[in-house]
């Protein structure tokens, strides 16, 4: 299959149904923080997170992409179920004493989280929804890896769907504190069922084979403290504002993240995509060029959309969150929206170490990046508040992509060109010319935002014709 229409077709079709899984709750943030009384309920809530992302990382293991690794290895049907069944159970032994060990240690939790032992029960929710959710990735994935598109993209509408119309009467009903962790746990837990029940040929005992542990650990195990570090980047700076300010100030810096992750929508889409054009791709001769190529377009295109939250962030937040603790959130927006574009980048590039089967690589790339964001955290947070541990966040992903671009050069695995680097440089001059202007004067941030998007036209105007060409070739064959 043409290498481009493969990467368009799974970019928005598994792409699209991770869209979908996102955005709902995008389009809820302002109603659900208008039906709780304080900041600090939508704190907990986002904390109930933050330790359901680091639970469900040791849990995993990083198996998930090691899985993906191996089924592509071999062609024949059975070796898939061995490894689908392998993966499995394997990470569902993971997620029990992961749950039982939250439960043991649910009052230190609660302590260190949220700030209160009383809130322990919320431990407990979040121990099942970590159970759930850890084995959910695996038990899905045959879905995609069959091009199963109608029923990816349906049970990812579903889900958000089934979370809020548990969310909502909860707290309606007064429940603040529960609402939204045991509506996240419960519609987990429905959708794990349904992927059960449609996946269950790919998983059985039977499968089950001890050999496969080895490889399968050989490429999952250097990629833990990846992931550990992963939550380093996307959620302990939560932890250190709910340690240093508040849980309310968590709050504001929850919501105010909110408009960032429309750019997790732009990830989760690529993201779905990704893997499966990547391993798929992995033995061509022009692997490199065309890796190197999809970075450098990524790049360029996650500048713009960030030139473009730049200058809605104030006039949003003000629309939606005029005369509350929330409108201040509006300054870090920009901020965490290209944070995990930063992170697609540093996935694209790090898959080339993937391919040659050394994630070693990854850690201390990663680590790099994690430590200066822990330390700028301690020294920002205290001092200039959320924006603080924003700041934090992008500069440890911006020195993560450097440093990872540097080494794959010295190793012939990525080429980056002098135009990516003035890209580069033109998307760091907008960004210290917005927040100079504290971000508030609309009118000179649109006519920056239009200027740089009018200089990466005429810089990427061969490649855009192209891809118009392209796009139209692939509409007119549907037709």
């Amino acid at each position: 299959m043409n290498k481009f229409k493969l990467f368009i077709e799974n970019f928005i079709v598994y792409g699209f149904g991770g869209v979908i899984s996102k955005i709902i709750p995008l389009i809820m943030v302002p109603i659900v923080v208008k039906l709780l009384p304080s900041e600090d309920y939508y704190g907990i809530s986002d904390m109930s997170n933050t330790i359901i992302s680091f639970a469900s990382a040791i849990a995993i293991m990083g198996m998930y992409d090691a899985m993906y690794r191996m089924f592509f290895e071999k062609e024949d049907e059975g070796y898939k179920k061995e490894i689908c069944s392998t993966t499995v159970y394997f990470t569902s032994a993971m997620s029990i004493i992961v749950f039982i060990v939250m439960i043991l240690i649910r009052n230190f939790l609660a302590t260190l989280f949220l700030k209160d032992i009383n809130l322990n029960y919320v431990i407990f929710i979040s121990a099942f929804a970590t159970l759930v959710g850890a084995t959910n990735g695996i038990i899905s994935a045959p879905t995609r890896m069959q091009n199963k598109r109608g029923v990816f993209l349906i049970l990812n509408t579903v889900g958000p769907i089934i979370s809020y119309s548990i969310a909502i009467p909860l707290i309606l009903k007064g429940h603040y504190i529960i609402a939204l962790p045991l509506a996240f746990a419960l519609s987990n837990f429905s959708l794990e069922c349904v992927f059960a029940i449609l996946n269950h040929k790919w998983f059985s005992i039977k499968s089950f084979r001890k050999e496969y542990l080895k490889p399968l650990l050989l490429i999952a195990v250097p990629l833990i403290p990846n992931f550990l570090v992963y939550w380093i980047f996307n959620s302990c700076d939560r932890l250190m504002i709910t340690n240093l300010l508040s849980l309310g100030d968590d709050g504001v810096y929850a919501v105010g993240s909110k408009l960032g992750l429309a750019s997790q929508l732009i990830y989760t889409a690529f993201a779905g995509g990704w893997q499966f054009f990547a391993f798929s791709v992995m033995k061509e001769k022009d692997q490199v060029e065309t890796n190197s190529k999809i970075f450098e377009y990524l790049g360029t295109i996650s500048f713009a959309g960030f030139s473009f939250i730049c200058v809605i962030a104030y006039p949003l937040f003000y629309i939606l969150f005029k005369d509350t603790a929330y409108l201040g959130g509006f300054i870090i927006s920009p901020y965490l929206f290209l944070a995990p574009l930063l992170q697609m980048l540093f996935q694209v590039e790090a898959n080339q170490f993937l391919v040659i089967k050394k994630t070693w690589p990854n850690l201390f790339i990663l680590s790099s990046g994690a430590v200066f964001n822990l330390i700028m955290n301690f020294v920002l947070i205290p001092k200039i508040g959320i924006e603080g541990a924003a700041i934090a966040t992008l500069g440890g992903y911006i020195i993560t992509d450097i440093i990872c671009t540097v080494v794959l050069i010295k190793m012939k695995l990525m080429t980056v060109s002098f135009r990516f680097i003035v890209s580069c440089a033109l998307c760091l001059g907008y960004f210290a010319l917005w927040r100079l202007m504290s971000g508030t004067n609309i009118l000179l941030n649109v006519i920056a935002m239009f200027a740089l998007l009018a200089i990466y036209i005429v810089m990427y105007n061969k490649e855009l014709k192209n891809v118009s060409v392209k796009v139209k070739g692939l509409l007119k064959r549907k037709e």
